[in-house]
């Protein structure tokens, strides 16, 4: 069993925990056989399940115990192997599966792990389904129930050519290719290092591939936020000619850039410019983004009469039924996740790049010259650890504190609290992966981003006034 003195988050986005102590074989397998379990009460069949890691010195182990369990189930599984996560929806719908796990912990640093569940659609699942599926977890009594026959394993290798084969698809690789653009590309040591490298060979880049071997030992803090990527920067700062950088997380479903002088421009930009360039190409359409996703988005649509943008809580489950629900074919989070409808339902760094390099070769001038055209703020991402501010429990009545304090017109409590103003904009809502409160602002100029969250925080009754 989890040690209780570890954090084991249980969530829409999976279960994370630190390898060793919450997060172990026994965990994951149980979770496993928990989601197996649920959906095996939707299809009554054989469930047909794909099975994939991020990469992590630790995922071989997991996934072991999965296949393991799963199989004993009855299953039939899919295993991709190391793949990213993107790969492992688009091998659900191709494959016509029941769903799918991924062997994962995104972004979180190295001694975390854990499990990401996908419907039949290659998404995550309702919360409905989650919430049964770690009430069946967290039984003390219950067990899986093992079949009379054990189900098959069957291993899969062709799964990131065939992710790769879809995103070049969505571009003009002979526009990509004749442009002849060089890039650097940090794929941290993981599951994107070798779709990364087959993308952009197939687009003709001139590829210098930094933390390319897929050691699962990551060279950095895995995050693609600025402070991690001091390696990539220099590289690219180093090389004149080169036309930008990429930043993959571990499980490559998000994407950070740097611009041609090695500045890092932020996650932020990553779904405004790949936006800007989907509406170049089909024009006007429904977009999706969560409500902690910069104004940026919405300015760049004004740019296109028609263009809309719709909001949802965070998680990109929560995106994707939103982009559902307008008939959007684009749609995305301000943390590097870009999910175009056409290649499958999961954020995706490969087709992030894929569109910001068809941007570059098509506007043939330097990337800070594009988001200098941009509207600029400031934004500002802070992190309370909950057991300095009481816990989850006390999360609730924080959040009505802040709702009490402002006009009920600026409010939008979907998911936690935003508070939108005319200078700018806070997002005050508890974290799905981490035991953090996350406070988002954002302003003309971080001054005022930071005046907005050190406000809300004092409004929220967490930080002293």
């Amino acid at each position: 069993m989890p040690d209780e003195s570890a954090p084991l988050m249980l969530s829409v986005s999976g279960a994370r925990g630190i390898v060793g102590a919450s997060m172990s074989e026994d965990v994951a397998a149980r979770y496993a056989a928990a989601f197996g379990e649920e959906l095996g009460k939707v299809g009554g069949e054989r469930l047909r399940l794909v099975i994939g890691r991020d990469g992590r010195t630790s995922g071989r182990e997991l996934s072991e115990a999965v296949v393991a369990t799963l199989s004993g189930m009855g299953c039939e599984l899919i295993d991709i192997g190391v793949a990213p996560t993107p790969t492992a929806g688009i091998m659900i719908r191709e494959l016509e599966a029941d769903g799918g796990i991924v062997i994962t912990a995104s972004h979180n640093p190295i001694q975390w792990n854990g499990l990401k569940c996908l419907d039949s659609s290659g998404l995550a699942p309702p919360p409905g389904v989650v919430e049964r599926v770690i009430e069946r977890f967290g039984s003390k009594g219950w067990s899986p129930s093992m079949a009379e026959q054990p189900g098959t394993v069957r291993r899969d290798g062709t799964a990131v050519a065939h992710h790769v084969e879809k995103v070049l698809g969505l571009v003009d690789p002979e526009l990509v290719r004749g442009a002849g653009l060089q890039v650097v590309l940090d794929s941290v040591n993981a599951s994107g290092c070798e779709a990364g490298r087959m993308l952009l060979d197939g687009l003709g880049c001139d590829l210098t591939h930094l933390n390319g071997e897929q050691t699962g030992r990551f060279a950095h803090t895995p995050e693609p936020v600025a402070e991690n990527l001091g390696e990539l920067s220099r590289l690219v700062a180093s090389r004149p000619s080169t036309a930008c950088g990429f930043a993959q997380d571990p499980d490559a479903d998000r994407l950070a850039i740097v611009d041609e002088s090695g500045r890092y421009i932020g996650e932020e930009y990553t779904l405004v410019l790949a936006v800007l360039r989907h509406l170049q190409s089909k024009g006007p359409c429904p977009l999706v983004a969560n409500l902690s996703t910069s104004r940026m988005i919405d300015d760049v649509a004004a740019r296109f009469p028609g263009a809309e943008v719709h909001r949802t809580a965070v998680g990109e489950a929560n995106v994707v039924n939103g982009m559902r629900a307008r008939d959007a074919e684009i749609g995305g989070e301000g943390n590097g996740g870009v999910i175009v409808r056409s290649i499958g339902w999961v954020r995706d760094s490969l087709v992030a790049m894929a569109l910001v390099l068809e941007l570059l070769a098509l506007e043939q001038r330097p990337l800070s010259s594009i988001v200098a055209e941009l509207p600029r703020y400031r934004m500002v991402k802070q992190k309370m650890d909950l057991t300095e501010v009481g816990g989850r429990e006390a999360i609730p009545e924080a959040l009505e504190r802040l709702v009490a304090s402002h006009p009920r017109e600026s409010v939008n409590d979907l998911d936690g609290v935003r508070i939108d103003l005319p200078e700018g904009w806070v997002h005050v809502r508890a974290s799905n992966t981490e035991p953090i409160l996350r406070v988002i602002s954002e302003a003309a100029t971080r001054e005022e981003a930071e005046r907005l969250a050190r406000d809300a925080g004092i409004r929220t009754g967490l930080l002293p006034g």
